[in-house]
């Protein structure tokens, strides 16, 4: 006989609780708990089961280290990102806003990929809407197979028949299991269905992406025990009236979390951005003052950009400071900076700061050029355009070195710009080594000294 259960579940973490609660005692959110009944039936046999065997235990000493090759991806961003290419039975979990080209994406990956076979599974569009958004990618791939699908079961059996190289799920919030009696979507379908396909991909080596809504507070939807089954969390980023979207990894256990991939919406789809250089920088041929460029780092990657400020007098009393795309806190801290050390009386002015493109940087190596665009803004002088800025600014208003600054400093190089400015406190950097001119400065008014002489 079937045994039949009520369960009430957080939906914001997925706490379990045989009773309501008001407050979740996992995340301390009010009033999340919603009633789910389960419905546990005798399971069914999946189309894997023929590859479980049973564990046994193993000293650690007498495993063998082997050397996994990763699969190359025709998407060179996404292979970055993944931290060399797509591990053999790893889960990723793909999210970000409706409309951010999640689906298009994914559904590109698999049409351009010629030499690996896909199983392309949604449960939100009909075959005949994937088929027009492949024939305006461009279809390429004759080993990309189309299932409309939602029941676990019935994906695993297609699987089984097609052995696919790579398993795509548009999307997790949309399948269910017949074991569970509950509506897809919920928190206990939502965990069951990543659970089986987990198993899935640990059994067969099959990598299988799921992709995830997000709410409207920018997390991912269904509780956070998700995040900790997948191997990977890819976040897909932009704005959707915007032509640049950003890849960001927020957790991988393959690889670093510190790189970030670039695309450009077209007409026939992504298109990667191999040198986001060029669209970080504004080509404008006249100089305007409140515009400077610094020398960052994206996990590897090294790429320049532009950091925009305005200065302007407060207008009701209360001065206001306002950042886009650059920490708020660490801005107040540079104008405190500024103000006691430099002399500059920014106290009763409103401060806007903007990083061009639409990205988000901690990077603290653009502390300076932060610095040389209010200080530009509140002159009304411009900075040259071929200067860079490269450096981190202290509580005492010193210019601090940063990591990697070879790589900053030839990426300046190969794009044509004269100058950099850095800390002289870095340890081996030579004139001789660059063919841009170096501009070595211990404090902030030596800075000043060199932008407007």
């Amino acid at each position: 006989m079937a045994k039949v259960k009520s369960a009430y579940f957080c939906q914001s973490c997925g706490y379990e609780t045989p009773k309501w609660l008001g407050k979740c005692p996992s995340c301390g959110e009010w009033n999340t708990f919603v009633e789910e009944l389960i419905h546990k039936q005798v399971p069914q046999v999946v189309a894997f089961s023929k590859t479980k065997n049973t564990a046994k235990s193993t000293l650690l000493s007498n495993i063998k280290h082997q050397e996994h090759d990763r699969i190359k991806l025709s998407d060179l961003e996404l292979n970055r990102v993944l931290g060399g290419g797509l591990v053999f039975g790893s889960l990723i979990l793909f999210g970000g806003e409706p409309g951010i080209g999640k689906s298009t994406l994914l559904l590109q990956l698999a049409i351009t990929s010629t030499d690996m076979k896909f199983l392309y599974v949604s449960g939100e569009e009909s075959d005949q809407q994937i088929k027009m958004r492949s024939e305006r990618i461009g279809r390429k791939n004759n080993d990309c197979y189309v299932l409309t699908e939602t029941n676990i079961q019935n994906i695993f059996k297609q699987a089984e028949s097609i052995q696919p190289t790579v398993l795509i799920i548009d999307s997790i919030q949309t399948l269910y299991s017949s074991e569970i009696e509950s509506s897809p979507g919920s928190i206990s379908q939502v965990k069951e269905c990543t659970s089986q396909l987990l198993r899935y991909s640990k059994q067969t080596n099959v990598p299988v992406f799921l992709i995830g809504h997000i709410t409207k507070e920018g997390s991912l939807a269904g509780p956070k025990v998700l995040e900790h089954m997948v191997d990977t969390v890819l976040q897909f980023e932009g704005d959707r009236n915007h032509v640049y979207r950003l890849l960001r990894s927020i957790k991988n256990r393959f690889g670093s979390t510190n790189e970030l991939g670039i695309y450009e919406m077209v007409g026939t789809g992504l298109r990667q951005v191999e040198n986001p250089s060029e669209i970080l920088i504004t080509n404008n041929d006249s100089s305007l003052s409140g515009i400077s460029t610094a020398a960052t780092m994206e996990g590897m990657r090294a790429m320049l950009i532009e950091v925009q400020a305005l200065v302007s007098s407060a207008a009701y009393g209360t001065p206001q400071r306002s950042s886009t795309g650059f920490d708020g806190r660490r801005l107040n801290m540079l104008l405190a900076v500024m103000e006691k050390r430099c002399g500059f009386k920014l106290g009763s002015k409103d401060v806007f700061l903007n990083i061009a493109g639409g990205i988000k940087v901690d990077d603290p190596a653009i502390d300076l050029a932060v610095v040389a665009a209010v200080l530009s803004s509140n002159t009304d002088m411009a900075i040259e355009k071929h200067i860079a800025l490269c450096a981190e600014v202290g509580l005492s208003g010193e210019v601090r070195p940063v990591n990697k600054i070879d790589q900053r400093i030839s990426e300046a190089e190969k794009l044509g710009f004269k100058k950099i400015i850095v800390s002289k406190y870095n340890k081996g950097l030579a004139q001789k080594n660059f063919k841009i001119e170096l501009v070595l400065c211990s404090k902030i008014t030596e800075v000043v000294k060199a932008l407007f002489a």
